[in-house]
This record gives C-alpha cells, sequence and structure tokens, in this order.
C-alpha cells in the first residue's frame, strides 16, 4: 500500500516530465534548428524571472494557499530600481538589497494577516496585488530605463558552453533559486511543516506544529521569490514600467499546477516547476519559429494543459480518499 502511495504522489511530476519530453521532441521533428544548445539556453533566459516568481508560488500553493501579488510585486520592484538608479543615482547593491528586503516584509505583512485574521490567501494577496501595482503607477507611469555599467556588467556575465554559447547570469541565478528552493522543500524543518500544513492544517496543528509562524514564512518567501524576480526581470529588460508583469500571478500558477503540484496542497516538487515553466518555454518558442501562429496559442495550449493537470489531480485526490475509506471500513470490519 505504501509503495502505491508514492506511486500516485509522483504521477502528476512523472506527467510533467513527458509532456515535456513530447513538446520538446514534437518541436526538434518540426524545425532541426530548435534541438541546439542555444535554443535550449534561451529557454533559461526568456523565462528566469517566471521561474524565480514561481519558485516562491510553489511554497504558497504546497501549504494550501495562493498568492496573487507577485506580477504587480514584479513591476514595483522594476519601478524602484530604475527610479532609484537612474534618476536618484543610488548604488545598484544598496537598491537591490533595498528593494529584497522590502519586498520580503511586504510579502511577511501579507502572510501575518492570513495567519493571525484566518483570512483567505485569496483575498489578502488580491489586496496587495492593487497595493503593489497602484503604488509603482503613483512613482511613474512612464518607463524608466535602467542605466548601470556594474548591472550591465552583471547581466553580461556568463559560463561559456561553447563557442558561440553562454549561459548567462540571469539563468545561473535561476538553477540556482531553484537548487535552495528544493532543498529548504525537501530537508528543512520548514519545508516540512509546509507540507504539513497542505495536507491536513488541523492535523498540523494537533500536532503542535507553527502554523502560524509558518504561513507568515510562506509568504515572505514569496514575497522575497516574486521581488527577485522583478530584479531579473529588470536586468532582462533593462527598464522598469508599472504595467509590465501583468498576469505573471496566473501564468506563475499554471507553471506550478502543469509542474505537478496539488492546487489542494500537500503534494509538488520545485523541479516540476521549473519543468512547467520550461513547458510554457517550449511552447512560446514552437510558436515563433512557425511564425504564422498568433502567440495568444500559447494561452490556449496552457489552458489546455492545465484543464488535463486538474483533471489528473481530481482523479489522484478522489483515489487517496476512496483508498482512505477502504482502509477505515477494513479496520472498523476487523
Amino acid at each position: 500500500m505504501t509503495r502505491s502511495r508514492l506511486k500516485a504522489r509522483h504521477i502528476p511530476i512523472l506527467a510533467t516530465v513527458v509532456v515535456f519530453g513530447l513538446l520538446y521532441a514534437a518541436a526538434s521533428f518540426c524545425f532541426p534548428h530548435f534541438f541546439t544548445l542555444r535554443v535550449f539556453v534561451n529557454l533559461f533566459i526568456d523565462n528566469a524571472f517566471l521561474g524565480i516568481v514561481a519558485v516562491g508560488m510553489t511554497f504558497a500553493i504546497l501549504s494550501g494557499g495562493i498568492d496573487l501579488s507577485v506580477g504587480s510585486v514584479v513591476a514595483c520592484t522594476g519601478i524602484v530600481m530604475s527610479k532609484l538608479i537612474t534618476q536618484h543615482g543610488w548604488h545598484p547593491v544598496l537598491v537591490i538589497l533595498f528593494v529584497l528586503v522590502a519586498g520580503t516584509a511586504f510579502g511577511a505583512a501579507m502572510g501575518f494577516f492570513i495567519a493571525f485574521y484566518d483570512l483567505p490567501p485569496f483575498i489578502v494577496t488580491l489586496a496587495g496585488m492593487f497595493l503593489a501595482r497602484g503604488t509603482s503607477q503613483i512613482i511613474s507611469l512612464e518607463s524608466i530605463p535602467l542605466r548601470s555599467p556594474l548591472l550591465t556588467s552583471i547581466a553580461n556575465f556568463g559560463i561559456t558552453l561553447s563557442n558561440r554559447v553562454d549561459f548567462p547570469f540571469i539563468a545561473i541565478l535561476l538553477v540556482g533559486v531553484v537548487a535552495v528552493g528544493t532543498w529548504i522543500a525537501q530537508y528543512t524543518p520548514f519545508g516540512r511543516n509546509i507540507y504539513a500544513i497542505g495536507g491536513n492544517e488541523q492535523s498540523a496543528s494537533m500536532m503542535g506544529l507553527p502554523v502560524r509562524r509558518t504561513k507568515i514564512g510562506i509568504y515572505a518567501f514569496s514575497g522575497f521569490f516574486a521581488t527577485l524576480g522583478g530584479v531579473v526581470y529588470t536586468l532582462y529588460t533593462f527598464s522598469g514600467y508599472s504595467l509590465s508583469g501583468i498576469g505573471l500571478e496566473l501564468d506563475a500558477i499554471a507553471s506550478v499546477v502543469i509542474g505537478g503540484t496539488l492546487l489542494s496542497g500537500g503534494v509538488g516538487y520545485l523541479p516540476g516547476t521549473l519543468l512547467g515553466v520550461l513547458i510554457q518555454g517550449v511552447i512560446q518558442t514552437f510558436i515563433s519559429f512557425e511564425g504564422t501562429l498568433n502567440s495568444w496559442w500559447t494561452k490556449i495550449i496552457i489552458g489546455a494543459l492545465l484543464f488535463v493537470f486538474i483533471l489528473l489531480q481530481t482523479w489522484i485526490a478522489r483515489s487517496a480518499h476512496f483508498r482512505r475509506q477502504g482502509k477505515r471500513e477494513n479496520s472498523i470490519g476487523r
């Protein structure tokens, strides 16, 4: 029985691996130049900010919550960075530290209201979304270019993979963030508490786990990763704009779900989230190679994949329910 349970927990991420492999193979079959090292590296570059934001979103969904503020936090981070560095002459390192601390505190504040007032995460983070978006628009409605020789050097840094291909800083950062996030989720008491709360919050509380403290930590982490994603997005575009990142929270949620994390919480893996992000990247790149399809086909295909994965999650949840019910009936019969 234990073995079958383990298999059920791994079905979503195995499905994610299969979907990614099939999509990549199909794209490579249709376009010979798709199966190249440059295209593969570009998947990491173009989606680095989304992947980092999705790491924080994974923590929130694993706990049975959600964070709708991440797209607005990305926009607010970019506009604050560009304003302070380009127009006020602040040192880039000081600005990055400032926005990371502010973003983490913002997430922790939302976690405080969720944990201590039992408010739904959807409502609290929706308020956070409007607050961050409004703040960024008050700062500036215009796009502000980012001018910093130091940040230019950092953005141009990369590890050479071949004569023509480098693995740049933002892609390295994405891989590092996923690795650290995986370690936190799988090998620390904080990570185990997240899984326990997502599995059954009432049981976690009865076991004496620090539910409120963990919830604050979850949304502080989400705020930190959303802000870090905003830093990466600013390095990617070298500008700050108050309307950037609209809908990014939905892309992050889609990446987490397609990556195999159950929306009900308690089950999921961060490497799966990375694969979910790369699946979106493969679809976008395929449409770009094809040349005649509208970019909105990306949303249509992602929507279809989401539907399939939610059906898969529903089947797993119902199977687990019937399995528990069967065990209960067997114990009563004895």
